[in-house]
């Protein structure tokens, strides 16, 4: 996809986002840039060769941290980083997640731990964080990432199912205590969105078949069609819009 729409107002915004430089991340990365947005991001693996393709492509350099986002205080101090860099965060993503398939019977108490580490917690901290740089430039949206997995009942990942699910009931929580400071707290539910990742590890030509007969529009879903809804939320553009989920999976689950 190459052609976005425009939101004036996220020019200049100082944007966070948690693995921004892979999958549908690197996609929410390079929509901002296009905005004009100043996009810090951070993820476990080097994304060197991504940020200078986005500098050549956009002329908008973004800054990579390399953090693991199981580690708060390195989280915390990266986000302050990036506010000394870009100004208070105004916009924050909480999009890095792992979906590692697993089962009931095997799974350890230290995964669940390491999957809540992950999934859920840098969510909590991140806008905890966040929000006092927030409040202080007289509001901003946090755009928590959350999935249609739990809400299909999907097996195969329960621990993971159960971290997006809390996604949501931490969204709407957050939306109503940091509304009377103007931020808007809205979570994002994509479908099954074809990263490289996906396609590598479960994307079997059965699945991949199964799963579009769900859906009502016939085209699979990649991680170009989750960055228009998430530069909606982030805008202004839906500045009554809180607490809600918003579901982009091609017609999938319902929500009304």
């Amino acid at each position: 996809m190459t052609d976005f729409a425009t939101f004036h107002d996220l020019k200049d915004a100082s944007v966070f986002i948690t693995g921004g430089g892979s999958g549908i991340g690197a996609a929410l990365t390079e929509g901002f840039l296009r905005q004009g947005a100043k996009v810090a991001f951070v993820q476990r693996s080097d994304a060197g060769e991504f940020v200078q393709a986005m500098a050549e492509k956009h002329d908008n350099t973004p800054m990579f941290v390399p953090c693991d986002i199981t580690d708060v205080e390195a989280l915390r101090r990266t986000m302050a980083k990036a506010a000394d860099a870009h100004g208070p965060i105004t916009v924050l993503v909480n999009n890095a997640a792992n979906d590692t398939r697993h089962d009931l019977a095997d799974f350890s108490v230290e995964a669940w731990d390491q999957t809540i580490n992950v999934n859920l917690r840098p969510h909590f901290f991140t806008a905890q964080a966040a929000a006092p740089g927030m409040r202080a430039a007289g509001g901003g949206a946090i755009v928590n990432f959350s999935s249609i997995s739990y809400m299909m009942g999907n097996a195969g990942y329960p621990a993971y199912a159960s971290s997006k699910a809390a996604i949501t009931g931490l969204t709407r929580s957050l939306a109503r205590e940091l509304g009377p400071d103007n931020i808007r707290v809205n979570a994002l539910m994509p479908g099954w969105v074809l990263t490289d990742r996906q396609l590598a590890l479960w994307a079997t030509p059965e699945d991949l078949t199964a799963h579009l007969g769900k859906q009502c529009l016939q085209e699979h879903l990649k991680p170009a069609d989750i960055v228009g809804a998430t530069l909606f939320l982030a805008s202004g553009v839906s500045r009554m819009m809180t607490g809600q989920a918003l579901v982009v999976d091609g017609g999938v689950v319902v929500t009304g």
